[in-house]
């Protein structure tokens, strides 16, 4: 970590970084409004998401994304309102692996989009993401939580949203493969569910 001085006297906490081959430069803010102590504190948060294999800036705009009010039929606006409704006496310790889970596998790849445009493959890709890392568990309880992020959309009659089939919502429906296999394998045990959306065997 560094202090960038701009051409025109601006000072910035900046520090670079490598993630999947790609260099990165992040910031931390404009000092003196954020202090050096702050702009570790930071960095340090950023260095441990980083340690666990995960984007430190895609992680912020994860962040920002669900925290921001989106568009009403965005997967991530969906996605808080689910969040506040299934949240209510749950466990505190369970809401925020689950908050977690949302921000640094699922808001990253799927905030952003429109609900109702989400294809059975860009689920199937963000699993197949969570799994490189070995995280089998962690990869079939976040496909839990898309299926029922997806059911309320539908339940609560979000535009054009249709809701994912049972064996997508239902972790108890997967069968557990003793190895995981290739995405093309995936999609090509998909059955048709319909226009949108498909049934598939995902090895978790």
């Amino acid at each position: 970590m560094y202090l960038w001085v701009t051409p025109s006297g601006g000072k910035l906490w900046r520090w670079g970084y490598r993630f999947e081959s790609k260099e990165k430069l992040m910031s931390f803010g404009k000092y003196p409004d954020v202090s050096l102590a702050q702009a570790r504190d930071r960095h340090k948060e950023a260095r441990k998401l980083l340690a666990s294999k995960i984007d430190p800036m895609a992680q912020r705009k994860a962040d920002k994304t669900f925290e921001r009010t989106a568009s009403e039929n965005s997967f991530a606006n969906v996605a808080a309102l689910w969040w506040k409704h299934w949240s209510v006496g749950k466990n505190s310790r369970h809401v925020l692996q689950v908050t977690r889970r949302m921000n640094a596998d699922i808001l990253p790849r799927l905030g952003t989009r429109p609900i109702a445009e989400i294809k059975a493959p860009e689920v199937v890709e963000m699993v197949k993401a969570i799994q490189t890392r070995g995280a089998r568990d962690i990869a079939k309880r976040a496909l839990e939580t898309v299926g029922q992020i997806f059911g309320y959309g539908n339940r609560s009659r979000v535009r054009r949203v249709q809701p994912l089939p049972n064996n997508l919502r239902r972790a108890s429906y997967f069968k557990l493969y003793p190895k995981p296999t290739t995405p093309e394998s995936m999609l090509k045990s998909c059955q048709r569910f319909s226009s949108e959306l498909r049934f598939i065997k995902l090895p978790l």
